[in-house]
């Protein structure tokens, strides 16, 4: 499997078969180059511009952007009801976090997620072995809440998103708040990262940072 960081929330994730799933586009406002890429599968976690731009996306895709269980293109992808903020939703509405099955791995895109998962919540999108997660605060988590998640979700790698890069013209936290909490960390000089499931097999949680 190959995941891509297109910006903020936006990922490619490629399949061994060639299946590409792509992550929350976002239109022109945000600061990073459009995400204009094809895709056979595209996730909208909620309504908001940096999220859901899918007039960029090329190609004969299909839109998930609802809670509930589906089997798109051979992946299987779970959608679960969270919030935008701690307040229920009264602040910045609702937010849907995805669950990917890719090769016998399952990727977890936590979109603009607000708040700390309630059990119920983590119970719903169950095992997690690779787990995108914002960490820039403002508008979603910062980098305490982000911790908590992580271990609540007992991810084998993390992936930070959704957080201050030059590019980017909104004003959230930089990813070194979150990444200084753990001790297993690697910055990598490109926007892609391979995984394959011996890479699943270590003791140890890893934190992988992706290049703009």
């Amino acid at each position: 499997m190959r995941i891509k960081w297109l910006g903020h929330a936006c990922f490619k994730i490629t399949s061994a078969k060639g299946v590409r799933i792509l992550t929350d586009p976002f239109d022109d406002n945000v600061g990073y180059p459009l995400p204009q890429v094809e895709a056979d599968i595209v996730t909208v976690s909620h309504q908001h511009f940096d999220h859901n731009f899918i007039d960029c996306v090329k190609g004969n895709f299909e839109v998930v952007s609802k809670v509930g269980n589906f089997y798109v293109k051979d992946i299987n992808i779970t959608g679960v009801h969270t919030y935008h903020d701690e307040e229920n939703g009264k602040k910045r509405g609702d937010n849907i976090v995805y669950v990917f099955d890719v090769d016998g791995i399952r990727v977890c895109h936590l979109g603009d997620l607000g708040h700390v998962l309630s059990p119920a919540q983590v119970e719903m999108i169950g095992k997690v072995d690779v787990l995108l997660i914002p960490v820039g605060g403002i508008f979603t988590v910062d980098s305490e809440k982000a911790e908590t998640i992580v271990k609540l979700l007992n991810p084998k790698i993390v992936i930070p998103m959704h957080y201050k890069t030059e590019p980017l013209k909104f004003n959230l936290d930089h990813v070194d708040n979150f990444i200084k909490k753990f001790s297993n960390v690697e910055r990598l000089k490109g926007q892609v990262v391979e995984i394959k499931n011996e890479d699943l097999k270590m003791n140890e949680l890893k934190v992988i940072v992706l290049n703009y």
